[in-house]
């Protein structure tokens, strides 16, 4: 190509930089997400619905059986685990999108406009992490009206639920790195939930991990999932989290830094 012919070129096709273009490509990305999420209401309620059923049907049905030594009442224990739970499936939803996005065509007409590559994932990341804080505010609300406390003060409750959001935005990169990796979208719903199930159940989100058997006991105990959940669980009770908040910072961290660097990767490397 000549001098004169990139010259010419289009200033349409010339690709702004900075970071002012990167956030404002980010937002219209994350903004797109968002406004379709209010043009389909249906899909905002029942994601919302399964939560408030694990809350409601853990208080009242497993409630009056399971005593926790050191705790209250079973409220206090479990409704902490099902937030933790509930971000965590409600991050699946990063790799849906993405897998329906590539089906459908939408990511390629994305990487051919003049925007960074890298604000696709993450506006989709950052619209997800909106909708999970609603529905984690709507689970809140059913909590305190079953019965839980937030014992610890607002300034504990509020480093525990921000500690949550910051590994729910975490999962939802692992999710965004599925989406991209599957060739459908029914893939991706089967891989974005099949190994959250063991995740959040061999963990000491609903039990106390020293009731498991002896073989399964260090697997729950040295689970990322765990890890957090007793995190938060102490400073929703005001208790002291110790080590396990700063384990629970490094594993959010380490998560959204390797497996964003690999949706990266896999967004650049990838042709549909």
């Amino acid at each position: 190509m000549t001098a004169t012919a990139a010259t010419d070129r289009p200033a349409s096709h010339v690709v702004p930089t900075g970071p002012i273009w990167l956030w404002r490509d980010i937002w219209a990305e994350a903004g797109r997400h968002l406004t379709a999420t209010r043009r389909n209401p249906d899909l905002l309620v029942f994601s919302t619905i399964q939560p408030i059923m694990f809350v409601v049907l853990f208080v009242y049905v497993f409630g009056g059986a399971i005593q926790i030594p050191g705790y209250s009442s079973y409220q206090q224990y479990v409704v902490p685990g099902i937030f933790a739970q509930t971000i965590v499936f409600g991050s699946a939803f990063t790799g849906i999108g993405i897998a329906e996005d590539m089906q459908k065509g939408f990511i390629d007409r994305l990487r051919s406009l003049p925007m960074y590559p890298s604000a696709v994932l993450i506006g989709r990341t950052v619209s997800d992490l909106v909708r999970n804080t609603f529905t984690f505010l709507v689970m809140l609300a059913v909590g305190l009206l079953v019965g839980f406390r937030l014992e610890g003060g607002i300034g504990d409750a509020v480093i525990a639920t921000v500690l949550l959001l910051a590994f729910a935005f975490a999962f939802s990169w692992i999710q965004a790195f599925i989406g991209l990796s599957v060739k459908s979208v029914e893939a991706a719903n089967s891989a974005g939930f099949i190994w959250m199930f063991p995740m959040t159940f061999v963990s000491s989100a609903f039990v106390d991990p020293s009731s498991m058997p002896g073989w399964l006991q260090p697997i729950a105990e040295h689970n990322p999932f765990t890890i957090v959940t007793n995190a938060v669980r102490a400073l929703y009770n005001g208790m002291d989290p110790g080590n396990d908040l700063w384990l629970s910072i490094v594993w959010a961290v380490a998560i959204t830094v390797v497996f964003a660097a690999l949706s990266f990767r896999k967004f650049t490397s990838t042709s549909r």
